[in-house]
């Protein structure tokens, strides 16, 4: 009777144990707000996510953060503490991504991060970065700038911002190799409504062209600003701003604009051999099945991007360690390191300790308004 009762009590601290071992991930996103372009499609994108891997089961925590940073940094310390995360996904904005990292790295919790940032130290060990390095997707639209003899280059963007500075400090040392300058800068607040006296200021110092630093609505906003009020110059764009909305926004204002994007938007126009294609057609089939045709945006697919990263992470942890362990979430910071080849819609992850965006060229493609559609025009 007592082995009895032994092998009754191990069969329960067996199952008990079971289920305090679920995998734990935690997303908090900008689903309302000004980010909401980029947060929405985002949190749609987890529901499109499965409920174990490797014969465990994943609880989806997902927070709005509002496109507001303080609720941010409030949702990573919940999920953190409350419910044990094994992995935090998180920041639809950079500012959004700044505070998150520095959660991230005080609780030794990995990071997969939603949005472009410039960070150092142990939040640079702890975070990874979804969207292309700015360094990346600078090279070609200078080289087109460069094309088309641009020798001045005017800044219409978030500034004082995280994002716009990020684009800035990149810029600075770069424009030189292709014979452009960069200024005069002017900046704009995400909430603002208008930026007709700073689209003004710009178009009174005559740049060869201007480089739109934005995301969401207000990269649509500044672009057609310029071009009523007359500016003739090409305008370019950031991987902030291509989106069904933009197009939508901008309408004939954003006409003939270039602007440089992951590979995902544009997925049909890539050829073929391109890594890509196969996974950017899977994901806009089980996505425009769910929210409808024409709903596919491309910072969805830096959500779906962290799942294929995860998803390679997570087995491996597995073997070394159980969830909800600091072993185990330091487990899954390692594979996502040293993981491999791993394709995604927005190009081919290989990170390492000093890479932890893992892009090569095969991340980028340069894409054109023509007709109200985006057009791919390079995929170099």
């Amino acid at each position: 009777m007592k082995k009895l009762v032994l092998v009754q009590a191990l069969a329960s601290a067996f199952l008990a144990g079971s289920a305090w071992a679920d995998i734990n991930i935690g997303v908090s996103v900008s689903a309302t707000g000004p980010a909401a372009v980029l947060g929405g499609p985002q949190k749609n994108t987890t529901e499109l996510f499965p409920k174990t891997i490797g014969g465990e089961k994943i609880n989806w925590i997902v927070l709005d953060e509002a496109s507001d940073p303080t609720n941010t940094a409030k949702n990573a310390t919940k999920m953190i503490t409350e419910n044990k995360i094994d992995l935090l996904i998180a920041g639809s904005i950079t500012p959004a991504v700044v505070v998150a990292a520095d959660k991230a790295a005080e609780s030794k919790t990995p990071l997969i991060a939603l949005a472009p940032n410039r960070l150092d130290g142990e939040k640079f060990k702890w975070t990874f970065t979804m969207p292309q390095p700015i360094s990346l997707m600078a090279q070609p639209l200078l080289a087109d700038a460069q094309a088309k003899g641009v020798k001045t280059l005017g800044f219409l963007g978030f500034h004082p911002d995280a994002y716009g500075e990020a684009w800035i400090k990149t810029l600075e040392p770069m424009v030189a190799k292709y014979g452009i300058k960069l200024g005069p800068i002017e900046g704009f607040a995400r909430a603002d409504t208008s930026v007709a006296g700073q689209a003004l200021k710009l178009m009174s110092v005559k740049p060869d062209a201007v480089l739109v630093v934005a995301s969401g609505s207000a990269a649509a906003m500044a672009h057609s600003t310029l071009a009523e009020r007359g500016y003739k110059g090409q305008i370019y764009q950031t991987h902030g701003a291509p989106s069904p909305a933009f197009l939508k926004l901008g309408g004939k204002n954003v006409e003939n604009g270039i602007l440089v994007a992951g590979p995902l938007l544009e997925w049909d126009q890539l050829p073929d051999s391109h890594p890509s294609k196969k996974v950017s057609s899977e994901y806009t089939t089980a996505y425009e099945a769910k929210f409808g045709k024409g709903s596919l945006s491309s910072f969805g697919g830096h959500m779906w991007d962290a799942w294929a990263i995860a998803s390679r992470a997570l087995p491996v942890a597995l073997k070394k360690a159980k969830p909800g362990t600091p072993e185990f979430r330091a487990a899954v910071r390692d594979a996502i390191e040293t993981e491999r080849e791993i394709a995604g819609v927005h190009g081919v992850f290989n990170m390492t300790a000093t890479d932890h965006s893992g892009f090569d060229n095969r991340g980028r493609v340069l894409l054109q308004v023509q007709n109200g559609a985006f057009k791919v025009i390079s995929t170099k």
